[in-house]
């Protein structure tokens, strides 16, 4: 075997990075703007999306006491909890994602959620619900703020 020809390295070019302007360039601002305004004319519907996603996470809790907690009743759980953490601050309640977050934190693995306390997924879920019903919005809140790290400390505490 001849090293003679070991290989030949071919450069190809970046054309993504011309077309989106380079390393942090190429987003238009009027286009942003448009987005923003556009999201801002929805906010209106916020409050009521935000509701339809309680009940949803309502659904799936009630699916647990009727049907136990099991493989698929854990997973629409834990998928619920997951819209939550995207769509909280989106609807206006960083508050929400940040729980939802420490819920998603306690079931993600499909392995290990079936062993989660029961005790600690209801008070997640409780907490968003309170968080929501009380228009507790920011997690500076003093009563968000010690409740959403009440939570996120049980659960280091539970991942030990």
């Amino acid at each position: 075997m001849s090293q003679a020809n070991p290989g030949q390295m071919i450069s190809v070019p970046n054309t993504l990075k011309a077309k989106i302007g380079g390393r942090f360039g190429g987003i238009d601002p009027a286009a942003l703007a448009k987005a923003e305004a556009a999201l801002k004319g929805l906010s209106d519907n916020f409050g009521q999306w935000m509701e339809d996603e309680l009940t949803k996470l309502a659904a799936a809790r009630e699916r647990v006491r009727n049907e136990g907690y099991n493989a698929e009743t854990a997973e629409n759980l834990y998928f619920r909890a997951h819209d939550l953490k995207g769509l909280g601050a989106t609807y206006g309640f960083p508050l929400v994602t940040r729980i939802a977050g420490s819920l998603c934190r306690l079931i993600d693995d499909p392995t290990t959620r079936l062993r989660a306390p029961a005790v600690l997924i209801d008070a997640h879920i409780d907490g968003i619900n309170a968080a929501v019903r009380g228009k507790i919005c920011d997690v500076d809140h003093p009563v968000g703020k010690t409740l959403v790290e009440e939570l996120e400390r049980r659960v280091r505490e539970y991942e030990g």
